[in-house]
């Protein structure tokens, strides 16, 4: 269960952070991939900066959408 609800938390966050850069997606796959890499990215980030987002789905969402958004906007800087 824990497998396939990162895998739709990711889904939904990295589609998410796909709309939220311009340009920043790369299809649903890797979108799903990105979505999960940013989840781990936006927790160590949290963790470290001290911030703690809402708990539960919504928390989750959130911390992966803007890990994922981290990513894509590296990504965007070398996809030039």
């Amino acid at each position: 269960m824990s497998l396939l609800y990162s895998l739709l938390i990711g889904a939904i966050a990295g589609w998410l952070a796909g709309k939220l850069m311009k340009g920043g997606g790369f299809g649903v796959l890797l979108n799903i991939v990105i979505g999960i890499i940013g989840g781990i990215v936006g927790n160590w980030l949290f963790a470290t900066l001290g911030i703690s987002l809402m708990r539960g789905v919504i928390g989750d969402i959130l911390t992966g959408a803007i890990g994922a958004s981290a990513i894509l906007f590296i990504a965007g800087l070398f996809k030039k």
